[in-house]
């Protein structure tokens, strides 16, 4: 079977008779079929089931109620590229080593990559949508039966009708398209990964929202940003201040009016997403393929919406690294139990848990954990803290890594001179207003942070 996915953008269809996949065979179980969602900049607390005031997320919600929301799943890295190549392989930046201005993700790392795993044992593999990765030359085609990547840029297509149709609603149309052709011989794993709500960063409008989605939250009161008085920017280190999330701030959120209008229009486009998700979600069930289905939703990152006068993401920060995540399984012979479960999950949990629900065994080379055990009350330990990093060279964007526990954020600036740190309680400043890293009295917990940090970065 041949699946052409021709909805604009660059595509290529590869024979599902080429993959080097095995029937299955013997007592092996029934495997699922896996359909992943992947949005883009959306931080964990902009979903309705999450306790957004106003924002309308149903299909996302229904999910949550009827499956597993992780309402402490967080990213290693907060930046597309990295995060994107660490939900692929499973493993944190520092490991992988690809971010922006990066080698290509090696063809080694891609041959333990799950859609390769999968592939192996017969799974047809597909992917809609953002890519954002660079592999070496040839490692795609081990990963993926059908491949359809769409750009940002614009958010608006024109059509060969002469009309325009927005990118979230052509990822969901490609989608659709790869479930049209599937024949069922065998189950398949379909990322469908979206560019919404990412801002338009060349447009000063920023923000392109599906048009059926005009004109929405316009009745909603956006409150002040948290931490928006200009003496909180001016606490910031000096280089954070001269950051370019500062200078996207100023694109986005620097006048009361431009930041309720930028608000409304991320907030639409989330919308548009979980419009989307609909749809895919309806087409699986004309298939019949619903109740054999299990469904992954999260994102590449959070994002700033004008936090202590900042924009963008890459910071070790709560609205910039925590994400949402979305578990369901409708299946009546291992049914997830319903949950919010609030154990310290990584984007690097999502392969080991799609391997380890088609029983496939999960590579030592991962550093994420199935989810599986977890849920089931089975795991002996979890984790109780991670390490995070961000490793881009970028004069504007700076370098850091860090340790996030269940109490304490400490972060790190190795490019910075002099040395520069952070130290937040949030168990006593939720928002990481006050760095206590020169605090005295907090050396203690200063010093075994670092240590906790070193011995984090030197081992698996």
């Amino acid at each position: 079977m041949s699946i052409a996915l021709l909805l604009g953008g660059a595509a290529i269809s590869l024979s599902a008779a080429s993959a080097p996949g095995h029937e299955v065979t013997g007592d092996v179980p029934a495997r699922p079929n896996l359909l992943l969602f992947v949005s883009d900049d959306q931080r964990a607390d902009h979903l309705g089931c999450a306790g957004h005031p106003f924002l309308r997320t149903p299909t996302i919600d229904r999910l949550a109620s009827e499956g597993v929301r992780f309402e402490n799943a967080f990213v290693t890295t907060a930046i597309c590229a990295a995060s994107r190549a660490s939900l692929l392989t499973a493993t944190r930046e520092g490991t992988h080593g690809f971010t922006f201005g990066t080698p290509a993700l090696s063809l080694a790392r891609v041959r333990e990559a799950y859609p390769r795993l999968l592939r192996e044992v017969g799974y047809e593999t597909g992917f809609v949508g953002k890519w954002g990765m660079r592999l070496e030359q040839g490692a795609r085609a081990l990963l993926l039966d059908h491949f359809h990547a769409l750009s940002r840029t614009p958010y608006f297509k024109l059509q060969a009708d002469g009309g325009e149709r927005h990118l979230t609603d052509l990822t969901a149309e490609g989608a659709i398209a790869f479930l049209d052709g599937f024949d069922g011989a065998a189950p398949f794993c379909l990322t469908v990964s979206f560019h919404a709500p990412h801002a338009e960063d060349s447009d000063p409008r920023q923000y392109f929202w599906p048009r059926a989605q005009d004109g929405l939250y316009e009745e909603c009161a956006i409150p002040p940003a948290p931490l928006s008085h200009p003496s909180d920017f001016e606490s910031l280190p000096r280089f954070l201040r001269e950051s370019m999330g500062r200078e996207r701030w100023g694109w986005r959120f620097d006048t009361t009016a431009k930041r309720e209008a930028m608000v409304r229009g991320y907030c639409r486009m989330i919308t548009g997403v979980d419009a989307a998700v609909a749809r895919v979600l309806a087409a699986l069930a004309r298939r019949g393929l619903d109740e054999n289905a299990v469904v992954v939703f999260t994102s590449d990152n959070g994002a700033f919406l004008g936090e202590r006068g900042l924009a963008g993401k890459w910071l070790i920060y709560e609205e910039s690294i925590r994400v949402p995540l979305v578990l369901f399984d409708p299946r009546e012979d291992r049914p997830l139990r319903v949950a919010v479960e609030d154990a310290t999950v990584l984007n690097l949990d999502i392969a080991p848990t799609l391997l380890d629900l088609a029983g496939i065994e999960v590579p030592a080379s991962y550093q994420g954990r199935s989810l599986l055990p977890l849920l089931a009350g089975s795991a002996k330990s979890w984790r109780t803290d991670f390490l995070y990093e961000h490793r881009f060279e970028h004069p504007d964007i700076p370098a850091s890594e860090g340790v996030r526990d269940g109490r304490w954020t400490y972060a790190r600036y190795p490019g910075q001179r002099p040395p520069a740190e952070q130290l937040f309680d949030r168990a006593r400043d939720p928002l990481q207003a006050r760095n206590l890293a020169a605090d005295p009295a907090h050396a203690d917990v200063l010093g075994r942070l670092r240590r906790r940090c070193e011995r984090l970065l030197a081992g698996p």
